[in-house]
């Protein structure tokens, strides 16, 4: 019996690619979460609000933000203006690989709220999901505007007793309840 058969160096680096190909396909499904190998954000319409949807791979449809109010947003974007914009940075963001992390920050002396890739994210124009109105406590509008059942699993907790916020958003879509 044969133990090793001689390979020419042509058949040999075939081989090589091959299994190289297929490790990294294999650890590349295993770091991925289920909802993100093909998602897509949207704005849609639930209970006749704007929503921000993210529709998975699977098909489910989960609620990521529901633009209830105005109230701590800067004029003169209406409710769906923004959930079309911010929906569209989403998918931005997804598409860069920068959607790990929702967290809080200021810019240009505004509160805002963006994606970022570690939980110390610097909010920058090219990371902003959307601003909020001076003054407005971060905290307050992110768990107000996310579903809650997702920032129960995804709030990443700080020993700060700041108004900054971060969530884990991974996390977040993993809990979020589907629409119908």
């Amino acid at each position: 019996m044969e133990l090793f058969k001689v390979y020419s160096r042509n058949q040999a680096s075939i081989i090589l690619t091959l299994i190289t190909v297929i490790v990294a396909a294999t650890i590349t499904t295993i770091d991925t979460p289920s909802y993100a190998q093909s998602t897509t954000f949207y704005c849609g319409k639930s209970k006749g609000l704007p929503v921000t949807f993210a529709r998975t791979q699977d098909g489910r449809k989960l609620p990521v933000i529901r633009w209830t109010s105005n109230n701590y947003f800067p004029p003169p974007w209406t409710a769906q203006r923004r959930c079309v914009e911010v929906s569209q940075r989403f998918q931005r963001s997804y598409n860069n690989r920068t959607l790990k992390y929702i967290s809080s920050g200021i810019l240009n002396k505004q509160p805002v709220v963006c994606a970022g890739i570690s939980k110390d994210t610097v909010c920058t124009s090219d990371n902003l999901l959307f601003t909020l109105k001076r003054g407005a406590n971060p905290k307050a509008v992110v768990t107000r505007i996310l579903d809650n059942r997702g920032l129960a699993d995804g709030l990443v907790h700080s020993e700060s007793e700041s108004d900054d916020i971060t969530v884990d958003f991974d996390l977040y879509l993993e809990r979020v309840e589907p629409e119908k």
